[in-house]
């Protein structure tokens, strides 16, 4: 027999979550393993006619002080922590009347979905598990002995180790174990600590900790030679993290980052007022629109850039009808995501095999906090999501010439989607449609232009006999250092500009925008995404 082989004869079961704990428990008794429980767990599999022993009983203690008090005791924490084959270990057992736990089930209390549904202060930190994360590194440590067992998940894997070995597990199957239940224990201490840091509205806490459950791993990263895997760290946001797959192949690490982009994107036009499409390449929108219909709102939106359309991503902001389905679908497209789709959509779209339809069942808030990441040389930078909404916004008119009423609404949408535009960022605009579109150049005039040429190629496409942008609004996401930026658009035919404002050289472009004859406004917001 091998050396790493254990053999199980007590465990340890307390969960709040119940699923398949009863048929687990069973098929425990099977080898002959003892049974210990605490509360609603124990209660669950009494009922079960389970013969199970009480916490208590191998304590000597009640439960006490609400329940906070139950398993931080040493004939709890020795039967875990005791190297079996240690002597001076083994002595302290036999002296203390210890009793080995060979294997421990906890999955700690729902402290995540506690917050998840808007409880109070008091309610979330009597959710804050003591015992169960104790009890989890003490058997995570002690792994050469123990089984440590922290997500219903892995209750089929340790019977089936179990039957494999007529009752005993290996080590490396244990320390596979311990890596998760390490894991499992950091990420509901990081969901504990930003819980508390966003309550106390620290924005830069001294220690900043990160944790995440694996939702699925992808096929490779960005590029085939990279490893990835998506992973959930719990937030109530609608988007991916909590959409159903109706069809399609398995989403790649790509689509995950570019159907996000396109539903962050699609989320700052309320559903109650209008409906909306963005369509997303490469994590950059290449058209979006608000219309009537969802119908209306695509074709307006494809539009905009219908080569770059192809093989993209649509988001959606309100249940996806089959109107507008039909029309999608007319093109090769790799995600569709919705809030939510009528039975016809969802027949339309099956003709196509391979066409992922994600249903997220709402859409997330633009105004709502949050955190962004991105990862840096030994470190990673944490900042505040930005939740800037451009209605919130007091719009400075600078110019001679106001904006006209229907300036203005396109100014606002123009603003609204620069947002979510790679940076120096530059978005051509009018009726509620995107017509030209310039991200991630080095200079805003090079953005101007690209935009200016998406708009004249858009047109060229469309058979139409003269360039999009020709009575179009623009919108930038950061200043213009210099006029020329400016100037460029008012070339390509822009009537309306919507900047933050801020520069140093402020007073010559505004020059420059009134011998143009063009009406600006200042947001005094800037919406750099690099």
């Amino acid at each position: 027999m091998p050396l790493d082989f254990r053999r199980v004869s007590r465990a340890l079961l307390s969960v709040s979550d119940k699923t398949g704990l009863v048929d687990f428990a069973r098929a425990l008794k099977t080898h002959d393993i003892e049974l210990v429980s605490t509360g609603g767990t124990r209660r669950v599999l009494t009922e079960a006619g389970l013969q199970v022993k009480d916490v208590s009983e191998l304590t000597g203690f009640p439960e006490m002080m609400d329940g906070r008090v139950k398993t931080l005791h040493p004939k709890v924490h020795g039967g875990l922590l005791a190297i079996r084959d240690n002597p001076e270990h083994q002595a302290a057992m036999y002296a203390h009347g210890i009793d080995p736990i060979d294997l421990l089930l906890v999955d700690l209390y729902p402290f995540q979905q506690t917050v998840a549904r808007g409880a109070g202060f008091d309610e979330c930190v009597e959710n804050i598990d003591i015992g169960g994360p104790a009890m989890i590194r003490a058997a995570a440590k002690n792994h050469a002995d123990v089984v440590v067992v922290t997500d219903t998940a892995d209750l089929a894997r340790v019977l089936a180790e179990l039957q494999s070995h007529s009752g005993q597990t290996t080590g490396d199957f244990r320390k596979k174990l311990a890596q998760t239940a390490y894991a499992r224990t950091a990420a509901y201490d990081a969901a504990i600590s930003n819980w508390l840091a966003m309550t106390l509205q620290e924005p830069a806490p001294l220690y900043r900790a990160l944790g995440g459950r694996l939702s699925e791993p992808m096929r490779y990263g960005e590029n085939p030679h990279q490893a990835a895997g998506f992973y959930l760290t719990g937030e109530k946001r609608y988007g991916v993290a909590t959409a159903r797959q109706v069809q399609g192949k398995q989403l790649s690490y790509n689509n995950v980052n570019d159907t996000d982009a396109a539903f962050e994107c699609v989320a700052e036009f309320d559903p109650a007022r209008t409906s909306a499409v963005a369509i997303i390449k490469h994590a950059n929108p290449c058209g979006v629109a608000e219309g009537a219909t969802l119908a209306d709102a695509y074709k307006k939106a494809l539009l905009c850039d219908p080569v770059s359309a192809f093989g993209g991503i649509i988001a959606v902001n309100r249940k996806l009808d089959a109107a507008a389905a039909a029309k999608m679908v007319e093109i090769f497209t790799e995600v569709i995501i919705a809030p939510d789709a009528d039975e016809d959509a969802v027949a339309l779209i099956a003709s196509k095999k391979n066409l992922r339809l994600l249903l997220t069942g709402g859409v997330p808030d633009p105004r709502a906090p949050g955190l962004t990441l991105r990862t840096v040389a030994g470190g990673f930078l944490a900042q505040a999501r930005d939740n800037a909404i451009v209605d919130d916004m007091k719009l400075e008119i600078v110019t001679k010439r106001p904006p006209t009423n229907r300036e203005l609404g396109d100014l606002r949408f123009a603003f609204r989607v620069a947002k979510h535009v790679k940076s120096n960022a530059i978005v051509y605009a009018k009726e509620g449609a995107t017509v030209g579109i310039g991200a991630g150049q080095m200079s805003r005039v090079d953005s101007s232009r690209i935009a200016a040429w998406k708009a004249e190629a858009a047109a060229k496409e469309a058979g139409l006999p003269q360039s999009l942008a020709k009575g179009s609004v623009v919108a930038s996401d950061a200043f213009f250092p210099f006029a020329d930026g400016l100037l460029a658009a008012a070339e390509a035919g822009a009537t309306a500009v919507i900047q933050p404002g801020g520069s140093l050289r402020d007073k010559d472009v505004i020059a420059a925008a009134d011998e143009a004859g063009l009406a600006m406004v200042f947001t005094g917001h800037r919406h750099f995404r690099h």
